[in-house]
Formats: C-alpha cells, sequence, structure tokens
C-alpha cells in the first residue's frame, strides 16, 4: 500500500494508510482443508483516537458506533473471514471501516421541534379517560336491596 492510497470518506474526512495495521490470522470460514494451513482471515487495526485525518467529531462518533469492536484505547478492530483470499478480505475490511467512518460523519439530525396536542386530541383522550374510569367504578359489589 502506498501513501497515495489515502481513504477519502467527506470533504475533511480522510483515512491515511499509516493509521492502519493488518494482520493475517486463520480463519474459522470457508476454505476446506486449506483453511487449515494458509492465514486468509484479515485483522484490519484502526487507531481511531490518533487518527490525524479524522475531526473531532467524527472521531468521537467514530469509536462511539464501533461499541465492541473498539478498545479502551480508541483502536478499531475489524476482523474479515468471510471470503477464502487474503485480498477479498482485505477489501471487505477496509470497506467496513470505511462504512462506519462515513456513518459517523453524517451531520447530526436536525433538532425535534416541540409541538402541543390539538385541542380535539385532548379533549378525545379525556373522554376515553372518564369512560375507563365508569366502566371500572361499575365493577364494585352489588348491593343486595
Amino acid at each position: 500500500m502506498s501513501a497515495d492510497d489515502k481513504i477519502f470518506i467527506a470533504n475533511d474526512v480522510v483515512i491515511h494508510p499509516d493509521d492502519l495495521v493488518e494482520n493475517f490470522i486463520r480463519s474459522s470460514g470457508p476454505g476446506g482443508q486449506n483453511v487449515n494451513k494458509v492465514a486468509t482471515a484479515v485483522q484490519l487495526r484502526f487507531d481511531a483516537a490518533n487518527a490525524p485525518g479524522l475531526p473531532e467529531r467524527v472521531r468521537e462518533r467514530t469509536i462511539k458506533l464501533a461499541g465492541q469492536r473498539a478498545t479502551k484505547d480508541g483502536v478499531i478492530v475489524i476482523e474479515a473471514g468471510r471470503y477464502r483470499t487474503q485480498e477479498h478480505n482485505r477489501a471487505d475490511a477496509r470497506a467496513r471501516l470505511t462504512a462506519l467512518v462515513a456513518k459517523a460523519a453524517e451531520p447530526p439530525p436536525p433538532p425535534r421541534k416541540k409541538t402541543r396536542p390539538t385541542k380535539g386530541s385532548v379533549e378525545r383522550r379525556l373522554k376515553t379517560k372518564s369512560g375507563r374510569s365508569t366502566v371500572k367504578k361499575l365493577r364494585g359489589r352489588v348491593d343486595g336491596d
């Protein structure tokens, strides 16, 4: 991987190749007898806490969205072993990391506007409450007059 292989996600969000560390491990997925001999699964580590290409807001949201995949030090670990080749698993891990950071880079939703219930809905709610109250009052003991 060369220095030109930066992953551009948004205008100000970039993943530098120096921030990624790949380790190849034995996969538990498909591969037949080959699965016991060749390390095809990839373990991709991305140091999100110290990544210079992430703004502070995106950095915090990325670690939060990673959940169990993030360590206490802010390193995100993604394991990919779906495919039989290292190249496919490497591309899969990078795609999953890119999707995670892209989701964290999305702008926050607009704040919710407070609304009041309409007069009719308040009246309907109070009417049904009084109706239920009447039904429950009628469930009492029957007088033996």
